[in-house]
């Protein structure tokens, strides 16, 4: 067996485990159940949920936004340099160029988000509270504020499957371009290195994700298979790598796969501001202390895309 391709299996089960482990720690301890949690218990669960969801912050951000751009931005300067010879020295160059300033990468990306809140919408106005009730709504309002502040518990998860099969769709999209980047490196050193980085944020948001899950009340049968399929990804991906030649990508190959990591992380951050974020932040306790858990998981990952 050549010695690249052994690491690069090697890369494949340590992505498999190290996923599979990373989200099943949620699902399969109790201590995680924010609903059976009371006192100090419910406050460390509440700091952690802020903390994975600066996590999620800085996966779509620093992550799957800055390589989508990255991905879109090179497809764009390839078709731009296969017709140059063309059109070198024309007048028609110059608006040709022009015209490609324009920011195609936050098109997509916001696509991608707007589709995701287009499907939400169709689902409400088809099947009224089928996505759901929003954390934020009518628990926080009036003397029912202060009902929850001096006696009550905070409000319960918001059950929004929808959102939650967006995050996994996602996600499972970036695993596998992911494991098809590690499954392309042509050296040892470049192959162990991207590993790294990519396991390096892939347990934080991975145990994140079973930590939402869990959360958001979905059961454990349900839990475990949804982690195991987005495990899954990152080693298809890897396969994908290394059956997939290593010359130049046929016709609009590279481009469908940048368009499409545009679209998931559209959709990545569409739930993280919309459903994470909110319904981490919506309890008046303790600002200050889950403005730093945030802050904590955000400056992570941005510290992990140094080398990611």
């Amino acid at each position: 067996m050549e010695p690249l391709l052994g690491v690069k299996i090697g890369c494949l089960f340590a992505l498999l485990v190290l996923t599979l482990v990373c989200g099943l720690i949620p699902i399969c301890f109790k201590w995680f159940q924010i609903d059976a949690a009371t006192g100090r218990h419910r406050r460390v669960l509440s700091l952690l949920g802020c903390a994975s969801a600066g996590v999620f912050l800085g996966a779509g951000l620093m992550h799957m936004t800055a390589e989508a751009l990255e991905g879109i931005d090179s497809e764009i300067q390839k078709f731009k340099m296969q017709n140059r010879t063309e059109k070198e020295g024309n007048a028609s160059d110059d608006a040709g160029s022009a015209q490609m300033e324009y920011p195609y990468g936050e098109l997509i990306i916001s696509l991608g988000f707007f589709f995701v809140f287009f499907l939400e919408s169709l689902a409400l106005q088809c099947c009224p509270g089928a996505a759901g009730e929003t954390p934020v709504q009518e628990e926080w309002s009036g003397t029912h504020v202060l009902e929850l502040h001096s006696h009550g518990s905070p409000p319960l998860p918001s059950k929004r499957p929808l959102r939650a099969l967006v995050l996994l769709l996602s996600l499972s999209f970036h695993s596998v371009f992911e494991g098809l980047a590690v499954g392309l490196q042509p050296t040892v050193a470049t192959a162990v290195q991207l590993c790294l980085a990519v396991l390096a944020h892939k347990g934080l948001v991975v145990f994140g994700v079973g930590l939402r899950l869990v959360q958001i009340g979905t059961g454990s049968r349900w839990a475990t298979l949804s982690i195991l399929s987005l495990a899954l990804m990152s080693p298809m991906g890897l396969v994908l790598g290394l059956a997939v030649t290593r010359g130049d990508s046929k016709g609009g190959q590279g481009l469908a796969q940048a368009v499409l990591e545009g679209v998931a992380a559209g959709t990545f951050l569409y739930v993280t501001f919309l459903e994470i974020l909110p319904r981490e932040l919506a309890g008046p306790e303790a600002p200050l202390a889950k403005w730093g858990c945030v802050a904590t998981g955000f400056a992570f990952m941005a510290f992990i895309a140094l080398w990611a």
